[in-house]
C-alpha cells in the first residue's frame, strides 16, 4: 500500500509541474481532470475498536458506544473545544455535541488520566482518547455510518506559524458491521444489579484503557459486574467483612453459550470484602481472580471473573453447553465484594481484547438504583433500589443498563 500511495503522489506532483510550464500539454497526452475531497487535516483521528454497532437496552432505546482516538498531527500546540458527531450521509444532522465540562469528563489520555477542563489541549504529536455514548429512540434513526467534526485551534497547515481556529472532519465509523449476538444470562434468581454497566462513563469499565501487547484496547467496554440483592433489597447483612453476609456469595455461574473453553485462573483466594486490595499487590496476573475464557466461535469469547478458589468446573480444551454451571461466584481478584464480572470480546485476552456489544435473551427488569445515592455512600450496607414501586418489565434481546435490578429465570 505504501508503495501505491507514493506513486500517487509523485504522479501528482508531476502533472502540476506540468501545468505550470511555458505552455499546455499537447492534447494526445493531457491527463484527465482529476477532482479530489482530499483535504489537510491538524488532527488525526481513528476509533479505538476494530467495530461498533448499535446495541438495545432494557430503557427500549438504541445505544451506540465507541472512542476516538485523537492526535496532534502538526507542530503548534492544539486544542480540541468541541466535537461533533454527524451522520456520516448528512453532514447537517448533529447527533452529539461535546463541548465544555461535558467534553472534558469523555476526555482521557492514553494513560486513562483525565485531560483536565474545558478545553482539551495537545502538544504535538500527543492525543486523547474521547469517549462517545449515542442513544437513538428507534433503530431507523441510527445512521449507516458516522463521521466527526473536531474544532478548536491548531495549525492549519505544516507552514502555519501560529495556532488558528480549525474544524477538521474526521473518522468516518461505519455502524452496519456488527450484530450484537444474543446469549443466556449467567445467574439465576431473583435482585441481581448490573453494577458498572453500560453507559455509563468514564466509569471503572468504560474507562479501562489498557496499553496490552502492543496494542490500546477496551476489553470492558460493555462489562457487567453482577451483584445480588436480597428479598429486602440488601446487598449484604451484617459485618461487611464476612463473605457469607453477602446475597451473592458462592451463587452458581452459568455458561452464557456453547462453546470451548479457552483458559482458566485458579488457585487465588477470597479477599476481605469492603475495600479493594491495595493497588500495589494488583498485576495482570492476578486482576481477575480466578477465571474462565470461553470461546464461542466466530472470534468471540466471554470472560468470566472472579469466581471462588477451587470451584471451577472446567478446564481448558472442556465443551460447554448452555446453561451448564462453570463455577461458584466469589470474591477473588480486584473486587471490594463478591461479584461476577463478565464480558465479551473479540478474542482470548481478558485485557488485550476489544469488548463488543451483546443482549440477553430474557430477563424481567424489576427496578433501578439511584446512581446519586450509590455514589455517595461510604459502603453497600443498608436497602437499595426500588423494587417495592417499580412496575416490572419482561425484556427479550437487550441490554441491562447501569444499575438496572433484574430478576433471571430460576
Amino acid at each position: 500500500m505504501r508503495k501505491v500511495s507514493t506513486r500517487i503522489v509523485c504522479g501528482v506532483a508531476f502533472f502540476l509541474l506540468l501545468g505550470s510550464g511555458a505552455g499546455p500539454a499537447s492534447a494526445g497526452h493531457r491527463s484527465p481532470p482529476q477532482h479530489l475531497d482530499d483535504a489537510g487535516t491538524t488532527f488525526l483521528a481513528r476509533t479505538v475498536a476494530p467495530r461498533t454497532g448499535p446495541v438495545r437496552g432494557d430503557d427500549g432505546r438504541i445505544h451506540v458506544l465507541y472512542e476516538l482516538w485523537i492526535t496532534n498531527a502538526k507542530a503548534l500546540p492544539a486544542t480540541i473545544e468541541r466535537i461533533d458527531v454527524l451522520d456520516g450521509s448528512d453532514h447537517a444532522r448533529v447527533l452529539l455535541s461535546l463541548t465544555g465540562a461535558d467534553l472534558a469528563t469523555a476526555s482521557t489520555r492514553l494513560s486513562g488520566r483525565t485531560a483536565g477542563a474545558g478545553v482539551v489541549p495537545l502538544a504535538q504529536d500527543e492525543s486523547r482518547i474521547v469517549l462517545l455514548h449515542l442513544a437513538f429512540d428507534s433503530r431507523r434513526d441510527v445512521p449507516e455510518n458516522l463521521i466527526h467534526r473536531v474544532a478548536g485551534t491548531g495549525a492549519a497547515s505544516s507552514a502555519s506559524s501560529a495556532p488558528g481556529p480549525i474544524a477538521d472532519l474526521v473518522a468516518r465509523v461505519p455502524l452496519d458491521a456488527l450484530n450484537p449476538p444474543e446469549l443466556s444470562s449467567p445467574l439465576r434468581g431473583n435482585g441481581w444489579v448490573a453494577m458498572n454497566g453500560c453507559c455509563k462513563y468514564p466509569g471503572v469499565h468504560r474507562g479501562s484503557l489498557q496499553a496490552v501487547n502492543g496494542g490500546l484496547e477496551i476489553s470492558q467496554r460493555f462489562a457487567i459486574d453482577w451483584q445480588k440483592l436480597d428479598d429486602q433489597g440488601r446487598f449484604v447483612v451484617g459485618d461487611l467483612k464476612v463473605l457469607r453476609n453477602w446475597a451473592g456469595y458462592d451463587q452458581p455461574v452459568y455458561s452464557m453459550e456453547d462453546g470451548v473453553v479457552a483458559a482458566t485462573g485458579d488457585g487465588l483466594d477470597d479477599l476481605v470484602p469492603g475495600t479493594l486490595p491495595d493497588p500495589s499487590t494488583i498485576t495482570i496476573a492476578n486482576i481477575s481472580g480466578n477465571f474462565i475464557v470461553v470461546d464461542i466461535g466466530r472470534g468471540l469469547s466471554i470472560f468470566y471473573a472472579h469466581f471462588r478458589k477451587g470451584t471451577l468446573k472446567v478446564r481448558p480444551g472442556d465443551r460447554v453447553r448452555t446453561g451448564q454451571e462453570l463455577g461458584r461466584l466469589g470474591n477473588s481478584g480486584n473486587t471490594s465484594g463478591p461479584h461476577l464480572h463478565m464480558h465479551l470480546m473479540n478474542g482470548p485476552s481478558p485485557l488485550g481484547s476489544s469488548g463488543l456489544p451483546y443482549v440477553l435473551r430474557s430477563f424481567t427488569l424489576t427496578g433501578m438504583i439511584d446512581p446519586q445515592q450509590l455514589d455517595a455512600a461510604v459502603d453497600q450496607s443498608g436497602t437499595w433500589g426500588n423494587r417495592a414501586t417499580f412496575s416490572r418489565a419482561g425484556q427479550e434481546a437487550r441490554l441491562p443498563l447501569d444499575l438496572h435490578i433484574v430478576d433471571f429465570r430460576r
